[in-house]
């Protein structure tokens, strides 16, 4: 598993490439970042094994924020600039994606990055010697909670906010629902429709276009169905 970050001040940019990175299950989003210095935040506190990273962003710049840093992950720039690939590739990056770009063409880069990653010995998944955590905090109500991802049923998206659905509890965080998303393993959850995610430990069954979670039916997508059932082996 490799632990990812995306870096841009566009939502729809950021969007599309957490949308990317959920059809490769090897791939685990820990931050989507409007500035580089949320960025920063995530960096100091976790180990990011590939940085998505825009170019042109409020205050500092891509180009400049990956000079500052001292122990680079695998960057992959994500652009709708060609005159600044010159100077990402003289800091070592590993590849350059031009706005828009293709979903084959992703893979590609993500690839590379993967391949660069275990070729360096730096190669982190769940059998790595550290344990990995099973919970993250989040604020609620002016309160902040310690949540089990096994406590999780199920989230939906309300405007601003995410309803989180807990075996025990029923959170509304002031929190985008793609921010949201990217907090969660996606071994374990899946979205099933735009404004739904689930975990599919809990699901009880499905019929038609629902799936049933402790007797709350939840709607599949025309979009999402698919994938859905593949995921799950069907």
């Amino acid at each position: 598993m490799f632990n990812c970050l995306v870096v841009d001040d566009e939502p729809i940019a950021r969007d599309i490439i957490l949308n990317y990175c959920s059809h490769l299950p090897q791939l685990r989003v820990l931050g989507s970042c409007g500035n580089v210095f949320e960025a920063k935040e995530i960096l100091l506190q976790h180990p990011i094994d590939i940085l998505f990273l825009d170019v042109h962003m409020p205050v500092l710049d891509g180009i400049a924020f990956l000079r500052t840093l001292k122990n680079k992950p695998q960057v992959i720039f994500t652009t709708a600039y060609k005159e600044y690939a010159v100077d990402a590739f003289e800091l070592s990056a590993c590849d350059y994606l031009v706005k828009p770009y293709s979903l084959e063409r992703f893979i590609m880069a993500v690839d590379k990055a993967t391949e660069n990653r275990k070729a360096a010995g730096n190669e982190v998944n769940e059998n790595r010697n550290t344990t990995p955590t099973d919970y993250f905090f989040i604020k609620a109500d002016g309160k902040i909670y310690k949540l089990l991802y096994n406590q999780i049923l199920l989230a939906e998206a309300k405007g601003n906010y995410t309803r989180i659905v807990c075996a025990d509890q029923t959170l509304l965080p002031n929190m985008s629902f793609s921010s949201f998303e990217s907090l969660l393993p996606p071994d374990l959850f899946i979205r099933v429709h735009r404004s739904f995610i689930i975990n599919k430990s809990k699901i009880d069954h499905i019929e038609g276009n629902m799936v049933e979670i402790q007797q709350t039916q939840i709607p599949i997508g025309m979009n999402y169905k698919e994938p859905f059932l593949k995921a799950l082996g069907i």
